[in-house]
């Protein structure tokens, strides 16, 4: 049993503060990943639950013990980084048994783990040889091994597929969840890539400038966002925002701008009726935009330009222009269209987000 707790952590540099008052819980087996841009803390606060950063305030609990001042070899984790950090001079056997061999584990049993790790990892044949011998994606297995043989308690992974090219990232991404699927041993990843936190995560932490944004299951995040940054972070490709002012006509709430003239959908009309009069935030993804037909209800549509066509194969980007506002649709590949071309869009009502003009966040 491995629960992760961390309790008003901050972390000052200097006078700049980095990690802001973060409060959260990881439960056993979990398989929690932290995401944002650069600069907003999450491997800060990675390497602070690691023991490699000291904490400026707050607490770090794992299985209720406080280890703020725990050395990290003694905290029972073991951590995968970005760059591999393997020994050049050593075999890959080597690398995995030299964190064993530090804390004098018998040679049978170093062997016994080596073996265990190279099957769950399909490196059995890579044992003998160095790491300029190995691919990029057998580097990063072998770091991986590395931290298997330790059987930690918590597993602390910083960005560790973000040297790999794309392909081998959406092998190890599937590969990983099965690891974790087959190891069931508490986990906390970093990355930038939202993609990757949403594949991989039990529950993402969305963070921003040192602040946590959000907590939740990767589909809460895309359903529901609590403000416009997650709704925006969250998501590929990104959700559309237009700036709307909510108008009162004979108390049905409608938002309009110099391209858009819609009635806010009915589920949405209480939420909204306070707002009005003032200006909001409009977000729409583009996979819930399409092409209008004579079903769509004529005030749920907009027109907009086509500027850019993006012809994926399994699906056609529309970067289209409607009054000021730019807009991205994902529609079927079998549409014939044109750059230039005008195009009635009509929106999902299920699936419209308003926000704040002000706060940014979710109304």
């Amino acid at each position: 049993m491995a629960e992760v707790t961390v309790r008003k952590l901050n972390k000052m540099f200097d006078t700049t503060h980095v990690v802001k008052d973060v409060d959260l819980e990881i439960r056993d087996k979990e398989f929690v990943v932290f995401v944002g841009p650069s600069g907003c803390g999450k491997t800060t606060t990675l390497r602070m639950i690691a023991g490699l950063e000291a904490v400026t305030s707050g607490e770090i609990l794992i299985d209720d013990t406080v280890v703020n001042e725990v050395p990290p070899m003694d905290r029972d984790i073991a951590m995968v980084f970005q760059n591999y950090a393997l020994y050049p001079h050593m075999s890959v056997a080597g690398n995995m048994a030299f964190g064993l061999k530090m804390r004098k584990f018998a040679k049978d049993e170093i062997d016994k783990r080596i073996k265990r790790a190279a099957g769950i990892l399909g490196i059995d044949e890579l044992l003998h040889r160095k790491p300029r011998q190995l691919s990029g994606g057998q580097r990063q297995r072998v770091a991986l091994g590395r931290a298997i043989v330790r059987d930690p308690k918590v597993f602390l992974f910083d960005e560790p597929l973000s040297n790999l090219d794309a392909k081998l990232r959406v092998q190890m991404r599937v590969e990983l969840k099965k690891l974790h699927e087959r190891l069931a041993v508490t986990s906390i990843y970093v990355t930038h890539d939202q993609v990757e936190a949403m594949t991989l995560g039990d529950r993402v932490v969305v963070m921003k400038d040192g602040w946590v944004q959000q907590v939740g299951e990767p589909l809460e995040l895309y359903n529901t966002p609590a403000n416009r940054f997650v709704a925006g972070f969250i998501g590929s490709p990104a959700m559309n925002f237009a700036d709307v002012n909510v108008v009162d006509r004979g108390g049905t709430m409608w938002i309009e701008n110099p391209g858009m003239n819609v009635r806010v959908p009915d589920h949405l009309q209480a939420r909204m009726k306070p707002h009005a009069g003032k200006p909001a935030t409009l977000g729409v993804r583009p996979e819930d935009l399409h092409i209008a037909t004579d079903a769509d209800p004529a005030d749920l549509t907009f027109t907009g330009e086509i500027e850019v066509l993006e012809q994926l194969g399994s699906e056609i980007l529309l970067d289209m222009r409607a009054g000021n506002s730019s807009v991205v649709a994902s529609v079927e590949p079998t549409l014939r269209a044109r750059v230039h071309d005008k195009i009635k869009l009509g929106m999902n009502p299920a699936r419209m987000h308003f926000f704040d003009a002000a706060t940014e966040a979710a109304i």
